[in-house]
């Protein structure tokens, strides 16, 4: 099960810092995160979103390996590897066509219109962490997060570890 984490923080860039801190960490297998995107409320009082997965690309990159990769099978079936290439290239077009498409058309993760309504709540010029975590080490997370100070917003956590969050931000010792 996965759990919403929203951290509001002081600075434009600090959610940034804070994303690449747990992205280190999701590399040394210390955190699992399903998504993420930082929100920026800038000094004119904009709100911007940072999605951490650009699902157009991915959709992209699949479409086009699939239809390559089927139109190839459909040319060599045929015994024509000419045809093979020719298919294979026109597949991987519309595969890429079709990916990118379904790749803009799908949200996965947090919702867009939660958190621009959420970072529309943060004061001009400081930003927003959300993260959808699968699994963490709490006890090696926390403490990598508590330079960074911070304040929850919201989670989907138990009250206990809601608190624990609260206290690594603040700089408390648990």
């Amino acid at each position: 099960m996965s759990h919403l984490i929203v951290v509001s923080f002081k600075g434009e860039d600090t959610a940034d810092q804070v994303f690449n801190k747990l992205a280190a960490l999701q590399k040394e297998h210390l955190i699992d995160l399903g998504d993420a995107c930082v929100v920026v409320r800038d000094q004119s009082g904009q709100v911007h979103l940072k999605q951490s997965l650009n699902l157009v690309g991915m959709g992209v990159a699949s479409g086009g390996f699939s239809g390559l990769m089927w139109g190839t099978l459909a040319g060599l079936l045929l015994l024509n590897p000419l045809a093979g290439l020719l298919t294979g290239v026109t597949g991987a077009a519309l595969g890429a066509g079709v990916g990118a498409l379904a790749g803009a058309l799908q949200d996965y993760g947090i919702d867009d219109a939660f958190m621009r309504s959420l970072g529309a709540t943060i004061e001009p010029g400081s930003s927003a962490l959300f993260v959808l975590v699968r699994r963490a080490t709490p006890d090696k997370v926390l403490p990598e997060l508590r330079p960074f100070g911070g304040t929850v917003l919201q989670t989907s956590l138990s009250n206990e570890q809601e608190e624990r969050l609260r206290q690594a931000l603040q700089g408390v010792q648990a």
